[in-house]
């Protein structure tokens, strides 16, 4: 298998994706939450497509070269940043789904106007497929203009809150937390938790081996979170030395979600929930004021109808 070459993003590309992302969408906001002592949450399902990874793909189709088409693949949530991304530029983009994604994300895609593609019954099928396809592939998170995006969530808490932080996301692929260690470097009193699924650790396996290693993916109700890596992704680079990585059952999740239902009014999907739900489980070393991205919420009713039981 070819091993694309990646750059690891930098400082300046924190500052090009702030020009991108800030230009277009409002901050979202933090709210005070019991969860624990001095705890605030970022809510990330207010963006207009109900999730963070809005950020990435406003980066990475602003760092395209003019009339370059795009191609991704996506568990639902990246595809939908991507289409929200083409509409606004009139960037020509294609998006892969698995056949098993999410039905709520996936209907909301084909409401934008990007070719949409379904293939494989794994986010890792899809990828695969994704990557053989005529264009730029902009991976949803193996991308330093996408990882930088998702670092503006940091640049917008630089406005909101005080440190020191200790600021809580899920990971699956690992764009989020990367994107939050490359702010976190610049700022000095933050502290990265990243949150994976206890049926798919292949980024903590990454990193922790030092290279990109497949790792066995199990079934879990929070679809954003499993999958494996692309081969020489470069966001278990980014965070090893930078960002603690812990991880959550779906039971874990599930009262999560049901506590953000209960507590805020607040809609997650499962993915989305996961940092609260590792501060609920005492997964989290708390050593500055706990700031938890919740990142989503796009959910099917019978799934969120299960979750909350």
């Amino acid at each position: 298998m070819t091993v694309r070459k990646v750059r690891v993003p930098e400082p300046g590309d924190l500052e090009a994706a702030w020009r991108a992302v800030s230009g277009v969408l409002a901050p979202t906001p933090v709210v005070a939450s019991q969860i624990a002592p001095g705890a605030l949450l970022k809510l990330e399902t207010l963006q207009p497509t109900g999730a963070f990874k809005v950020r990435g793909a406003l980066a990475a189709l602003a760092a395209l070269p003019p009339g370059e088409p795009a191609v991704t693949a996506s568990a639902g949530n990246h595809g939908l940043g991507m289409g929200y991304a083409a509409a606004r530029s009139g960037a020509d983009v294609t998006v892969v789904v698995s056949t098993r994604a999410s039905r709520a994300k996936v209907e909301r895609i084909a409401r934008f106007p990007v070719r949409l593609v379904r293939h494989g019954t794994t986010y890792d099928e899809a990828e695969a497929h994704a990557l053989a396809l005529p264009g730029r592939f902009v991976s949803p998170y193996n991308d330093p203009a996408v990882i930088a995006g998702q670092g503006t969530i940091g640049l917008e808490l630089d406005a909101q809150v005080s440190g020191p932080l200790t600021v809580v996301a899920p990971v699956g692929g690992g764009g989020l937390a990367a994107g939050l260690s490359l702010w976190a470097r610049e700022r000095g009193d933050v502290r990265i938790v990243g949150v994976e699924s206890s049926v798919s650790r292949g980024v903590s396996a990454s990193v922790a081996a030092g290279r990109v290693v497949e790792v066995p993916v199990g079934e879990t109700f929070a679809d954003g979170l499993p999958g494996n890596l692309e081969p020489g992704c470069v966001t278990p680079d980014v965070l090893r030395g930078h960002a603690d990585l812990t991880a959550v059952t779906d039971a874990e999740i599930a009262e999560a979600v049901r506590f953000l239902f209960a507590e805020h009014g607040v809609v997650a999907e499962g993915a989305g929930a996961a940092g609260v739900a590792a501060l609920l489980a005492g997964r989290v070393n708390v050593t500055g004021r706990p700031v938890v991205v919740v990142s989503g919420r796009n959910i099917t009713i019978p799934a969120y109808v299960a979750a909350l039981g």
